[in-house]
């Protein structure tokens, strides 16, 4: 094992369904966690997207959203999240 590398302790379960997924994604399971861990933002990383976000409306609206206006978009973007990872309609 190199330097840089590690190993992590998963259920045979788990390892299966991982193994299931890289194959389906024609990957490894290495390729798929390390791309998780990579491609996941932190909840750190999540509050800075949100406070860049809100100054750059601010700057292009002259003001902050209210509170009541960024739940109703967090609202809107999770039921658009929700539509765009459901269930896939038979063809």
């Amino acid at each position: 094992m190199a330097a840089d590398e590690t190993s992590i302790k998963v259920s045979t379960a788990a390892r299966d369904r991982l193994a299931q997924l890289a194959a389906e994604h024609g990957t490894t399971i290495r390729s798929l966690v390390e791309d998780l861990a990579q491609g996941t933002p932190t909840q750190a990383e999540y509050a800075e997207r949100a406070e860049l976000a809100r100054a750059e409306l601010a700057a292009a609206l002259g003001h902050a959203p209210s509170p009541e206006a960024e739940a109703k978009a967090r609202a809107l973007l999770e039921r658009l999240g929700a539509d765009a990872h459901g269930p896939q309609a038979a063809a």
